[in-house]
């Protein structure tokens, strides 16, 4: 049962904290959940060797969940390399993180409310990844999201906070829905959600059609798509993407935590765990390719022109996304997880350097009034330039291995979309490289732009924040080397075994490795490039970057302004949307439900009561008159009677 506990530690943790922290303190809390997500950090490290090393995968059914008619659902925690890969990713990430945050967060008014929040989000994580069926993983994938939210929003007496949490939720309510509609439609086709079923009886699906919305089509990619819908809005791709950077509102340990090992990188594993519905639909993996493609592309644009160091380090994000969806996409599943897996030590090193950068210089996050500071946090310094290197793909560090096997599987697949990932692929590898390298150089080095207070009290983080920025330098340092023969070299068939199913006329991997030289070579040509330019523009004429953006403004400001896709958004769906809101609101349920309603029954109280009212004069000759008048209507009644 040593699988279960790693998935219950954190929420037990998140009880603790959250329940009891006023009893415990702020130092108990803290204890509790590091405390409890350390030992499951350490037992996901057993789990991996026992799984995806010896081998023994296993699925440990642990109740009934859902028992209604012919509809049965069982709450399980499936354990294969996938899985066991995912759990020790997201364990340790989360881990270090957690600790991290005990310095970063020590003077916050609500930190046993922020560590319950940071271990429910991992719990919600690692049921998603151990799932053994739809459903399951649904609530997982529904639970990430509800956290994010919380901790978007944690500083919540923040307007932009609260605006940053509500949109990230919307948004993703919309890749939900697709994700629910996904799992319906499967139900309906393969009559079961667990994996086992599906994957055993897709083979004999793939011919099958489904009707849709009125239109009938080939049912698996009808089902893939509209999964896919649900990993594009949780994992920030292109038209979903926007939640993203506004997300940067939390504290940075959040944005490290959600950016780095977990909700992000849930669509990447989603997709790979489905390979064998995806691998019967080729059309679906050729839109996973152009949406990864297209959004690393934009992503790295955009990335070029922003100046909040959590905001670029986000695009950045949403770019390496692109990369993995783009390999998975051309059925290299491995190779996306195989940068899953080091993108999440280099990102969440680069995240939690730039709060050490935070820490340092007085909460401060604008580039523009930073730089002259290397020499003052020289450890942050450090260990920025090692996730940079990783981020760049320069050898011999983590990025290096897994984005250039992704690079040469789009190039192998010899497909249209294969060369159409691969080109954006490796305009984005030089832009990545450029703002990588423009970040730390704004940062870091030329003139101090801050002011002399700010400049004053600049200084290097406390032991407690610095030994978890060690710690996943030395993962963006050796984890790209130590597993690259395992996840995409000649030890993957059997280190995957039954986890991922690629077919054997779409393994481009096999072919990536027998691509051209100048394939192997072209990646790392567009890093040092890269880096190149952005020390001519930074260091050796600072003044290029202004004669540049005003030479080309009205692309600058398409870059700067991030495609405007924020103000077609609230031009096509939330202006109408408010205007709708509104004249329900004044036409339907104020005039109409509210005025013939409560209030136009009180107004029609009030009114006859007036009326009433005005007749209490209070002189004795009206009261006298309408007595007479009185008496003269019940004798005229009277007569008539008698008469009639």
């Amino acid at each position: 049962m040593i699988e279960t506990l790693i998935v219950l530690l954190p929420l037990i943790g998140a009880a603790i904290a959250g329940l009891f922290g006023r009893f415990i303190g702020d130092r108990g809390a803290q204890l509790v959940t590091c405390g409890l997500l350390g030992l499951s950090a350490i037992l996901s490290i057993f789990v991996f060797k026992d799984v995806a090393i010896d081998g023994n995968t296993r699925v440990t059914e642990l109740f009934t969940w859902v028992d209604s008619g012919t509809f049965e659902v069982s709450w399980a925690v499936k354990l294969d390399t996938l899985s066991a890969v995912m759990l020790l990713v997201v364990t340790v990430i989360s881990s270090l993180i957690h600790v991290y945050s005990i310095g970063y967060m020590a003077h916050d008014k609500s930190i046993p409310r922020f560590f319950s929040y940071l271990s429910l989000f991992t719990f919600f994580m690692l049921a998603l990844v151990t799932a053994d069926n739809l459903v399951q993983m649904y609530f997982g994938w529904e639970g990430v999201g509800l956290a994010s939210y919380l901790l978007i929003g944690f500083w919540y007496t923040r307007p932009s906070a609260c605006a940053a949490a509500i949109k990230a939720f919307l948004v993703n309510r919309v890749g939900d829905a697709g994700f629910a509609l996904g799992i319906v439609g499967t139900f309906m086709l393969f009559g079961a959600v667990g994996f086992e079923e599906i994957f055993a009886t897709a083979p004999q699906m793939a011919g099958a059609t489904l009707t849709f919305i009125g239109l009938e089509g080939h049912a698996l990619t009808i089902l893939c798509l509209l999964l896919f819908i649900g990993a594009m809005g949780k994992s920030a791709q292109i038209v979903l993407h926007t939640w993203l950077p506004d997300a940067m509102e939390g504290p940075t340990p959040v944005s490290a935590l959600i950016h780095a090992a977990t909700m992000v990188t849930a669509g990447v594993f989603m997709v790979a765990r489905l390979s064998p519905m995806f691998e019967y639909a080729p059309a679906a993996l050729e839109v996973v390719t152009v949406v990864g493609a297209t959004t690393a592309f934009f992503a790295a644009t955009v990335g070029l022109t922003q100046f909040d160091i959590k905001r670029v380090i986000a695009y950045s994000t949403c770019s390496q996304l692109g990369y993995m969806f783009f390999a998975a996409g051309v059925s290299a599943y491995s190779a996306a997880i195989f940068h899953l897996m080091t993108h999440a030590f280099f990102k969440a090193l680069l995240f939690l350097g730039a709060g050490s950068v935070i820490h340092a210089m007085s909460d401060e996050q604008d580039m523009r009034r930073m730089g002259g500071i290397w020499r003052m946090i020289p450890v942050t310094y450090a260990v920025m330039w090692i996730g940079s290197l990783a981020l760049a793909g320069i050898p011999p560090f983590a990025g290096y291995f897994s984005k250039d096997m992704i690079l040469e599987a789009a190039y192998a697949a010899h497909s249209a979309v294969g060369s159409y990932a691969f080109w954006l692929g490796i305009a984005a590898a030089f832009m990545t490289a450029f703002y990588s390298w423009r970040l730390l150089f704004m940062t870091f080095h030329g003139s101090p732009r801050a002011d002399a207070e700010v400049m004053a009290h600049v200084h290097e983080s406390p032991k407690v924040m610095i030994i978890p920025l060690l710690a996943l330098a030395l993962g963006a340092v050796f984890a790209g080397w130590i597993a690259v023969d395992a996840f995409v070299g000649e030890g993957r068939d059997e280190f995957w075994g039954e986890a991922i199913l690629v077919l054997a006329s779409n393994d481009a991997i096999e072919a990536a490795h027998h691509v051209p030289g100048w394939v192997k070579i072209l990646p790392l040509i567009m890093g040092v490039s890269g880096i190149a330019l952005a020390w001519v523009f930074y260091v050796a004429r600072p003044d290029l970057p202004g004669r540049v953006a005003a030479a080309a403004r009205p692309v600058y400001l398409f870059l700067y302004n991030k495609w405007y896709f924020d103000e077609l958004y609230d031009f096509l769906f939330v202006r109408p949307a408010f205007y709708l809101g509104r004249g329900l609101w004044r036409g339907g349920d104020g005039a109409v439900i509210d005025g013939v309603g409560p209030d136009g029954i009180a107004a029609a109280t009030w009114d006859l009561a007036r009326r009433i009212a005005a007749l209490q004069t209070g002189y004795l000759y009206h009261y006298a008159f309408a007595m007479l008048i009185g008496v003269v209507g019940l004798a005229t009644w009277y007569v008539v009677t008698l008469i009639g």
